[in-house]
């Protein structure tokens, strides 16, 4: 998405798109440490035929370059994929939630210094977060662009509420477990019922 939304601006190389999602932070929510994947990502792009190549050309001394654009499947399939994805919220499997499934493997006591560190980590993180966006605002960017930035904070913050009131719950022992509840909630579960 983040290949065909630029080529939807304008024709450009692999090269300068890297460099515009940087320049942009796009980087934040497009992995695009290695310019290989992007190549790759490319080379499917036009396989199914969503991009093209405009043209190649070579300077002096200098690698090939090869310009892109957009077809206008991709255009569609572009417009598509936004409407989708803004509208229906997706079946996502984010690592977080699936130790959370598995808390109960160690003591209350590590679970919740494991989870007061990843606290920690995240206001650490929306700190540097809300830094940032007050001087990306005050450069003039309009908010449109920051949006995606705008909504992780929100999702940082709700997760920081949430952790609050767990760890909270744990430090009081409202929120407690041992290995004899497990295993007896355990044989409780796997009694058929009548």
């Amino acid at each position: 998405m983040a290949v065909l939304a630029h080529l939807a601006e304008a024709p450009m190389h692999v090269y300068r798109m890297q460099q515009l999602i940087k320049e942009r932070a796009k980087d934040t929510v497009v992995n695009v440490a290695q310019r290989n994947s992007l190549y790759q990502t490319i080379a499917r792009l036009v396989r199914d035929e969503l991009v093209r190549v405009q043209q190649t050309s070579r300077e002096e001394r200098r690698p090939e370059r090869v310009v892109y654009e957009l077809t206008e499947t991709g255009r569609t399939t572009l417009d598509r994929w936004l409407d989708d994805m803004l509208a229906v919220p997706a079946r996502e499997f984010p690592a977080f939630p699936a130790a959370l499934a598995f808390l109960a493997i160690l003591p209350p006591r590590r679970a919740r210094e494991r989870l007061e560190a990843r606290q920690a980590a995240l206001e650490q993180q929306l700190t540097a977060s809300r830094n940032t966006l007050q001087s990306v605002l005050a450069s003039g960017l309009p908010r449109l662009f920051i949006l995606e930035d705008e909504y992780k904070n929100a999702m940082i913050e709700g997760e920081l509420a949430w952790l609050a009131a767990v760890i909270r719950d744990l430090a009081r022992g409202k929120l407690t477990w041992s290995r004899a509840w497990l295993r007896e909630v355990a044989r409780r579960m796997s009694k058929p019922s009548d």
